[in-house]
């Protein structure tokens, strides 16, 4: 009988350091793996909402390590499951990439450092350079990077593992290479044979612009001296409390985990109202961002990066910086992690937790009695920022008191630039320095969100407003409906926002009653921005197919984790949420998942470079129904003392926000 292994982590808490190395050894030692083996994904694979029950009653449950494993000499690749309390791989399958549709593991950032020599030894990439001006003193700080590839049905892409590598001039390694984009010269690197398998030099030679656009401190001496301090003050601590993963804060409850690809997780997310812990959502993540360019030349046609699906976002996270990144009382979760050689390590500071003021949360002045009611509302904060590339990305999610749950994706970083020619207007974009164009391009993030509204089955509702039309009952014409209809089947559920008719979904419990009489529920809250504007033949729009709605239901499949299914690196297409609801199963009163796709619609201009102001997109779950009143009503009244007038500079009274 196999040994037992006893843990005392919680069954959704992310594996730790010394878990990951003990799975990591007994899958080379069972199997035997050779030195070239690499673990681009080692995460936890986490006890299902069916395991969890379970595990409430008494059940014992066994922790699990799911690790994608990559021969680097021969690219098979595998995926395994190993069992930590038995000690023993109890399953270890071997993908078959090598056939249609395709597909690869995330690219590692093993491999980054070995293109750039790959690139640069090739004599093609030499005499193409050379063509647009650069000498070979300047080609050792030329930058190379290795862009994942995307997918045209050519020949060196079928079953591969590659990358389309692109090139930036620089003067110094402090320089802003994006402002000097070598244009019209691009580079397929196999990643697995270690050679350039296709290249291109475009006939069309554009000068590569040479105008400094550097961002580093140095850049800008002469900085304002009209920024005075802007404190954030907790005397007394924050008001959450965090034990291991999970954390308590105004009523809410939840797990904190972390995964390589979708980064932050939170599992297990309730609140408690009138002494009973109600949940409302099992597990909430971003799977997949994917970022189309509309520029159809040599540099540009084929950039569409699943950031999730072919870096791994979690891989890609920030090391937060105290008083910069967050500011206030600050707590930080590390992270256990892998690199890619198994090797356990930690990510410092890659998830930020912190409270913050967020304006009136409820007021209301009476003047016939004198009663004067005031309440600020403030949000829990659980973030972290990935930096993949170019570009750099935010993902909070904000818990209220009221009830409210939002997220939201913050957009900054560095534009992908284009070389414009002396005297030309880029016609694919916006221009944003002399001779220099940025692509106009898409970001969509998908949040799934396995609901858990009051335990049980769960069924969404679509709604929207229309006007009624005169008659004996709307005699005014003032009068407007409600229409609404049941998602019965997965097929009902694909949908896009609409503002013109205020189109909202809710989920709802239909086996619980609330206060009313009707089945308590949450509203989803989306912004009605564009979806993914790519033809529907095009390859993009066949690798990210979410992004062609902006709701989707699914019955639960514990293998449906992903927008654009598990491998979209180097995929031929029709994986993800479009393949999921062709099962067309039931998702009414039964354990549904729901994916929301959301993003930015970027034409870029000067004010976006060098560095892009933060953009925003995201969403509200808002309480309907779910509560029998407004549950933020008994906060306390007192004021903020650290508060000063600054025409009488004096503080704050101490009396309540209320009555006068």
């Amino acid at each position: 009988m196999d040994a037992v292994v006893e843990t005392l982590a919680y069954p959704l808490d992310p594996l730790s350091l010394a878990e990951i190395a003990e799975a990591v050894a007994i899958l080379k030692d069972e199997r035997q793996l050779p030195e070239t083996i690499r673990f681009p994904i080692i995460r936890l694979e986490e006890p299902t909402k069916t395991d969890m029950k379970a595990y409430r009653a008494g059940r014992a449950l066994s922790r699990l390590a799911f690790i994608l494993s990559l021969d680097i000499a021969s690219g098979e690749t595998h995926e395994s499951i190993v069992d930590l309390s038995k000690r023993a791989v109890v399953d270890h399958q071997r993908l078959p990439l090598e056939r249609a549709p395709y597909g690869q593991p995330p690219v590692m950032l093993c491999e980054f450092e070995t293109v750039e020599a790959t690139v640069k030894s090739d004599p093609r990439w030499i005499a193409a350079v050379k063509k647009r001006g650069i000498t070979d003193a300047d080609i050792p700080l030329v930058q190379i990077d290795p862009f994942s590839s995307g997918y045209f049905g050519r020949d060196f892409e079928k079953g591969a593992r590659i990358v389309r590598a692109v090139s930036y001039w620089r003067e110094h390694e402090r320089d802003n290479g994006y402002a000097h984009p070598i244009e019209g010269v691009v580079a397929v690197v196999d990643l697995i044979k270690n050679e350039v398998v296709d290249f291109v030099d475009d006939e069309i030679v554009i000068p590569v612009p040479k105008k400094k656009r550097n961002y580093g401190q140095e850049a800008f001496p002469d900085v304002r001296n009209d920024v005075n301090s802007l404190n954030i003050v907790q005397p007394d601590g924050p008001s959450f409390t965090v034990d291991g993963w999970h954390v308590d804060w105004q009523n809410w409850s939840f797990g904190v985990g972390f995964t390589p690809r979708e980064g932050l997780v939170l599992h297990e997310l309730g609140i408690t109202d009138n002494g009973k812990l109600r949940p409302v959502i099992f597990r909430a993540s971003v799977t997949e961002m994917v970022v189309p360019y509309a520029d159809p030349s040599a540099n540009h046609y084929w950039k569409s990066a699943f950031d999730a699906g072919e870096y791994g976002l979690g891989r890609l996270a920030n090391s937060l910086e105290l008083g910069c990144d967050c500011v206030g009382h600050i707590h930080y979760f590390d992270v256990p992690s892998a690199d890619d050689f198994g090797q356990p390590t930690v990510m410092k500071n890659a998830i930020c937790m912190h409270e913050e003021d967020f304006g009136i949360l409820w007021k209301h002045y009476e003047f016939r009695n004198g009663i004067f009611e005031v309440r600020r509302s403030r949000r829990l904060v659980i973030s972290f920022f990935a930096t993949v590339g170019n570009y750099d990305y935010g993902f909070y999610w904000y818990l209220y008191q009221d009830g409210t749950i939002q997220l939201e994706a913050k957009l900054t970083g560095i534009i992908q630039t284009a070389a414009v020619g002396a005297g030309q207007k880029y016609a694919w974009g916006g221009m944003v320095d002399e001779n220099l164009g940025g692509p106009t391009h898409q970001h969509f993030f998908n949040a799934r969100l396995h609901m858990d509204v009051d335990g049980g089955g769960n069924t969404v509702t679509e709604h929207e407003f229309q006007p009624r039309a005169w008659g004996d009952d709307n005699p005014y014409g003032n009068v407007f409906d409600t229409k609404t209809r049941v998602l019965k089947r997965e097929l009902d559920s694909p949908s896009m926002a609409n503002g013109e008719t205020g189109r909202y979904w809710k989920v709802q419990n239909p086996n619980a009653e609330n206060s009313v009489g009707n089945a308590p529920g949450y509203k989803v809250v989306v912004m009605p921005s564009p979806l993914m504007l790519a033809q529907d033949g095009s390859t993009v729009a066949q690798r990210g197919g979410f992004a062609k709605k902006h709701i989707w239901v699914t019955s639960f499949d514990p293998q449906e984790k992903y927008a654009s299914g598990d491998y979209p690196n180097v995929h031929a297409g029709g994986d993800g949420l479009p393949k999921y609801v062709q099962n067309n199963r039931s998702i009414e009163n039964t354990d549904l998942v729901l994916w929301h796709s959301f993003g930015h619609t970027h034409v870029c201009k000067p004010e976006d470079f060098p560095i892009m102001p933060v953009e925003y997109a995201g969403f509200t779950l808002k309480p309907n129904g779910f509560f029998d009143g407004n549950i933020a009503m008994n906060l306390p009244a007192g004021p903020n003392t650290q508060s000063r007038d600054n025409g009488a500079c004096k503080p704050a009274s101490s009396g309540c926000c209320h009555e006068r």
